[in-house]
């Protein structure tokens, strides 16, 4: 007589309240958001290979555990189960994303803030967790390290107001004058650099000035200054002041009017002189010829209009 076939054991249910090393990871999110390490989450380590590792190795129970979650997501239709185990996962990788991001954030000015870049990420991260496949044995960092770079690169360009070709001939200007400093051990010329990239002086000219208005500054961008870089100005504190002060303007307009009535006090020759002298620029051998007298004279006559001034201006004040 045919035994009855056994029946099949019901899989476990994916227990998603009990706390498990995704859980733990939570914390390294919040952290990776606020550019702050966190004191429990594990050190992701990625190499030019794109493998991940860990300090400690999973336990088996972690790896059995990580394999419910991928099957829980990949297997279900939207429910509740499948919301459940897609928010583990994103807490589980959480730590790629700021890896990625701090390695981004190297080749970037430091008004960029990480933590706007590991935002950008995730959102590399999830589609990365939408379309990678369990099934054909790949690792899932492998696979989701470019996808969250890309994500990054993308939301910076949509930022970006310069035009990509314009980024390129900056990069190509500093390439070559970095290549130039290397080979000739000093600072190359605007004509070296021109023949290292293969344009006119010309041409060279005119990427520079489309180049000079991509550098944008913040006035109020903090500085370190002072041998021990201790000091901290904001950029506008290091801008020169050229407007005039009032002060100052006053002083000078009331000098000049005193300059004048000193100098109408004098006599018609000593005026003459002074005036040809200091006014027209011309020298005394000049004044001689047009007062008909020699340069020791003139030399005399300004030496005495020097005085008087001098005197008037010391009893004004």
């Amino acid at each position: 007589m045919p035994r009855a076939p056994k029946a099949e054991k019901a899989k476990p249910a994916v227990d998603l309240s009990k706390p498990t090393r995704a859980d733990r990871t939570a914390k390294t999110v919040q952290a990776a958001k606020n550019d702050r390490p966190s004191a429990r989450s594990s050190s992701v380590n990625v190499g030019s290979s794109s493998r991940v590792s860990t300090r400690r190795p999973a336990t088996p129970d972690e790896i059995n555990e990580l394999a419910r979650l991928w099957e829980e997501f990949k297997q279900n239709e939207v429910s509740g189960a499948r919301e459940g185990a897609r928010e583990r996962l994103i807490l589980h990788y959480a730590p790629l994303v700021k890896y990625v991001a701090s390695r981004v954030a190297t080749g970037l000015p430091a008004s960029v803030d990480q933590a706007d870049l590991v935002s950008y990420g995730m959102f590399g991260l999830i589609d990365a967790l939408e379309k990678f496949d369990p099934g054909r044995g790949n690792k899932f960092e492998t696979y989701a390290i470019p996808r969250i770079k890309g994500a990054i690169i993308d939301e910076l360009r949509a930022m970006d107001w310069v035009p990509r070709s314009v980024r390129f001939k900056a990069r190509e200007i500093e390439k070559a004058y970095s290549d130039l400093e290397s080979i000739h051990k000093r600072g190359p010329t605007e004509k070296e650099v021109a023949a290292r990239l293969g344009v006119t002086l010309r041409e060279l000219h005119e990427v520079i000035n489309q180049i000079s208005f991509v550098q944008v500054l913040q006035l109020d961008e903090i500085l370190s200054v002072g041998s021990d870089r201790g000091e901290q100005v904001s950029l506008l504190d290091t801008l020169a002041d050229r407007g005039t002060d009032p002060t100052t303007a006053l002083e000078g307009e009331e000098t000049r009017g005193l300059l004048a009535a000193a100098i109408n006090s004098l006599s018609e020759r000593e005026k003459i002189v002074v005036t040809l002298y200091y006014f027209e620029g011309l020298t005394l051998a000049e004044i001689g010829e047009i007062l008909g007298v020699t340069e020791s004279r003139v030399c005399q006559i300004h030496t005495k209009a020097v005085g008087q001034l001098r005197l008037q201006l010391v009893e004004t004040e």
